[in-house]
């Protein structure tokens, strides 16, 4: 009888210790995927925003194809298209539905360099760059200005930085919800086994053998509450994806959902390891 309480003690601990630690995982895990789509989108929209060079209107095509060469080596460069003044009549007439050229006799259009940024994790560097960019090439002399939607650029890097400081303050806080509530659980499994942990101690049992068993425990706990966490969020994906047939299962988001499922299960381990070292050791030392 005192075997099967004993084991039903273990067994509840241990049930509300990994209950513990996925759910919290999960959470945790759901915001990661969050920052990432949320990162992913930024990035889009920063990378999909174009600034317009407008170049003098007598430049030769030579001269302005050097110029936009020169600018796609550059490294935060993704992307530069050249547009002739004769490409841009003919894209201003289909817009219009007439030849202007034809009405007017002249093409008053001057050639054009469309220039794409990549996307930067930091959004004060990445705007720096860009405005450091503008202010050079504006200083050539067949350069007349820069064009682009300044409103729209601001708006999108002041979203993501507040986003991002955000799920990263929510996901420290829930760090420590999980930190707390291992350790209060270990705490108790520990209250539970204390006729066990003073009769080792009574045969000279030293702290670091007591303590062991216990760590050797979290980590396993730890870990399945990873492995849990994750097996929950791939249902909740899978799911999610096949009601609102979107592409959140495409093969290329998997190395980057590989990197989070690891990171859980390492996160798991570490914030379970952490927690019950901390609680077995201020157990003991209470005892001494």
């Amino acid at each position: 009888m005192r075997k099967r309480r004993h084991l039903s003690e273990i067994w509840g601990n241990k049930t509300t210790v990994v209950l513990s630690i996925t759910l919290v995982l999960l959470i945790l895990g759901l915001i990661l995927l969050l920052v990432y789509h949320a990162q992913r989108q930024s990035f889009r929209a920063q990378e999909q925003l174009t600034y317009k060079v407008d170049l003098v209107s007598n430049v030769d095509n030579e001269r302005a194809m050097q110029l936009a060469d020169s600018i796609q080596r550059l490294t935060f460069v993704k992307k530069v298209d050249y547009i002739s003044k004769e490409e841009a009549a003919e894209i201003f007439s289909n817009e219009i539905g007439e030849d202007f050229v034809a009405f007017i006799g002249y093409n008053p259009l001057s050639p054009t360099l469309m220039v794409n940024f990549w996307a930067n994790w930091d959004p004060d560097q990445s705007a720096r760059v860009i405005d450091q960019f503008c202010h050079n090439i504006k200083n050539l002399d067949i350069v007349t200005g820069v064009a682009y939607q300044e409103h729209v650029a601001d708006s999108i890097l002041s979203l993501f930085r507040k986003l991002t400081l955000f799920l990263v303050f929510f996901g420290l806080l829930l760090l420590l919800i999980c930190y707390i509530m291992i350790r209060n659980t270990i705490r108790m499994a520990l209250y539970s086994q204390r006729e066990t942990i003073q009769t080792m101690r009574m045969v000279g049992a030293t702290n670091h053998f007591i303590t062991r068993p216990y760590l050797w425990r979290s980590i396993i706990y730890g870990a399945m509450g990873g492995i849990f966490a994750n097996i929950l969020l791939f249902l909740i994906f899978y799911i999610f994806n096949h009601e609102l047939s979107t592409a959140l299962l495409h093969p290329h988001h998997f190395s980057r959902y590989a990197v989070i499922a690891a990171s859980l299960v390492a996160i798991g381990i570490g914030v379970s390891l952490i927690s019950t070292a901390i609680a077995v050791r201020k157990y003991l030392r209470d005892k001494d």
